[in-house]
C-alpha cells in the first residue's frame, strides 16, 4: 500500500523521512503482528505524534539484522494535524518516539504523491567484511568476520561479471522468485579494502535500481567464494546463466548490511556523500 489516504476533504502535506538504524533489535523492516520492527516501530511514533494512525512506504525494505545510514519513508497527513509545528520540532518529537536503536535525521515535505519506493532512481548497499585475524570491536555488529586473507583482486574481477543487466534469480531466496521478474540492473558493484578505527574491511559497494529479496548478501557469499580461492572469478557468469539459487555461494549474515544510500531524480539523500 502507498502513502496513505484519508478518508477527509481536508488537503494533506507529503513528508519524507530519512532515518538510519540499527538493525539487530528488529525483526526487519516491514511491519509484522506481534514483532519488533523498524516500520512498525517508526509508524507508531508518528502515529502518536499526529494522534491518528498514519501508514507509510520505504525505500527499500531490509531484512532482519540489516542495518540502514539513509533510508527514505514517505507518508501523508492532512494540514491540521501538523498544528503548526516545523519540521525541526516534529524530527525532535520523533526521535523521543522511537526505538533508540533507530535516528530520525530529516523531516522535508514533498509534493502530493511523493513515494519513497517508487520515485527512487536508484539504491546503494554497502557490505563490510573484517579480515583481521582476531574479531572486530568496533566493527563487530557491523561485519561479518572472515580470519583469513581474500583475493581482492580475484573478487573484482568477478563483481565485474555482475554489473548491468542481468537475471538475478541464482541471487535471490528462490520462494520469493516464484512466478516473479528476477531481471534487474546493476549499475555498479566494487570491491575495496579500507580500514575503519584500526580494523582491516573489506567493503563491498553494490548500486542499482532494484534489487530481489537478499540479492546483496548472496551476491557477497558469491565475491567471498571466489576471494577464498573456492572458485574463478569466471564462475559468477555460470551462476547468472544457471538461474537456480543453488548455483550461487551462500548468503552473507546480515549485520555486515548497510543500506547506504537511496538516489532520487535531480538530488541525493541528504547523509549521502557529494558525487566525484
Amino acid at each position: 500500500m502507498d502513502n496513505l489516504v484519508l478518508e477527509t476533504t481536508e488537503p494533506s502535506r507529503t513528508f519524507a523521512l530519512t532515518i538510519g538504524y540499527n538493525g539487530a533489535p528488529f525483526a526487519g523492516f516491514a511491519r509484522q503482528p506481534g514483532q519488533l520492527t523498524v516500520q512498525g516501530n517508526v509508524e507508531e511514533a508518528l502515529s502518536l505524534l499526529f494522534r491518528q494512525e498514519v501508514l507509510t512506504v520505504c525505500a527499500g525494505r531490509t531484512d532482519a539484522g540489516v542495518h540502514a545510514r539513509c533510508q527514505v519513508v514517505s507518508f501523508s497527513v492532512p494540514e491540521s494535524a501538523l498544528r503548526g509545528r516545523g519540521e525541526r520540532s516534529l524530527l525532535r518529537s520523533l526521535n523521543a518516539l522511537t526505538h533508540e536503536a533507530i535516528t530520525a535525521k530529516s523531516l522535508q515535505e514533498r509534493p502530493q504523491g511523493f513515494s519513497a519506493r517508487f520515485d527512487a532512481v536508484s539504491r546503494e548497499y554497502h557490505y563490510h567484511i573484517c579480515t583481521d585475524p582476531v574479531p572486530p570491536l568496533f566493527m563487530r555488529e557491523y561485519s561479518w568476520h572472515i580470519p583469513q586473507p581474500l583475493n581482492v583482486a580475484a573478487m573484482q574481477q568477478a563483481a565485474a561479471l555482475m554489473e548491468g543487466e542481468h537475471d538475478f534469480k541464482s541471487f535471490c531466496l528462490a520462494a520469493s522468485a516464484k512466478d516473479k521478474p528476477t531481471h534487474r540492473f546493476v549499475e555498479r558493484v566494487t570491491v575495496e579494502p579500507i580500514e575503519i578505527m584500526g580494523e582491516s574491511i573489506l567493503l563491498i559497494t553494490v548500486k542499482g535500481n532494484a534489487f530481489l529479496h537478499s540479492m546483496v548478501r548472496t551476491m557477497v557469499g558469491t565475491l567471498v567464494k571466489v576471494g577464498a580461492g573456492h572458485r574463478e572469478p569466471e564462475w559468477v557468469s555460470r551462476v547468472l546463466e544457471a538461474c537456480d539459487r543453488s548455483a550461487a555461494g551462500e548468503t552473507a549474515p546480515a549485520c555486515g548490511l548497510v543500506f547506504w544510500n537511496v538516489d532520487y531524480e535531480g538530488e541525493r539523500c541528504p547523509y549521502a556523500p557529494p558525487v566525484e
